[in-house]
Parts: structure tokens; C-alpha cells; sequence
């Protein structure tokens, strides 16, 4: 699956209410974790709309932040494809909190949800990228 399909397939799981943001974004890479999927979905399930429903830190970056640990094997260079995944995520989306990612206060959405679930997916595929 190339990245625009990953990215793709993880919006239509958040568009069509099959998964949360985070959940999304996880479960897009079942194919390429040794970690068991529905294991990693439920543990996601509390990271909705931005953490608990407190429009935190966006959900879907933090799946892709979980995808990276999984990918890597949690090892010390984990935190620093944390960093870059964040920054990227920033660049293309415009924030990192949820409730400014949607206009919360503002009245002006910088990103909507299956739009950063895209970005969240790109912005992993650029640090870690998966076989194609």
C-alpha cells in the first residue's frame, strides 16, 4: 500500500465513524506491526477528540506517535521520529491541539479531523517509511 492509499484508507475510517482519529491512523498499519492491531485499537480508544475529550493533543498524531514505538521497537531513537513526526504533522496541519485544529474559540478550523488523520499518516511515512 503506497503512503497516499495509507493516508487515504485511514480518512475513510475517521469519515465514516469506524474508528476515532487515533484508532484510524493505527489501524492502517496492521499489515506492517508485530503488534497485534485489535490490541493497539482498543488501547486507542480513549484517545478521542484529543485525549479523553479534552481537545488535547490531536488523536490521530497520536496514533501515528504509537505506530513509530511499534515500528521501531520502542528503542532511544523513538523520541526523536516523535519529534519529527510532530513537527511535520505541525506543517502540514497547522497545530498540534485539537481544539485549535478545529476552531475551538477561534471560529477558524485550521484542519478537519480526516485531514489530519491524512497528515498524521504523511507525516509518518516521511520519517519512517513502510515497504511499498
Amino acid at each position: 500500500m503506497t503512503k497516499e492509499e495509507r493516508a487515504e484508507k485511514a480518512a475513510s475510517y475517521k469519515n465514516q465513524g469506524i474508528c476515532n482519529c487515533c484508532q484510524s491512523v493505527i489501524m492502517v498499519y496492521e499489515d506492517s506491526i508485530e503488534n497485534d492491531p485489535l490490541t493497539l485499537q482498543t488501547a486507542a480508544a480513549g484517545f478521542a477528540a484529543g485525549m479523553g475529550c479534552m481537545e488535547s493533543t490531536c488523536g490521530a498524531l497520536i496514533g501515528a506517535v504509537l505506530i513509530a514505538g511499534a515500528k521501531t521497537g520502542g528503542t532511544p531513537g523513538t523520541a526523536k521520529y516523535s519529534k519529527q513526526i510532530l513537527n511535520l504533522f505541525k506543517e502540514k496541519s497547522g497545530a498540534l491541539i485539537c481544539k485549535d485544529l478545529k476552531g475551538i474559540g477561534s471560529g477558524k478550523v485550521l484542519c478537519p479531523c480526516g485531514d489530519c488523520v491524512k497528515n498524521a499518516v504523511l507525516a509518518l511515512e516521511e520519517v519512517l517509511p513502510t515497504e511499498e
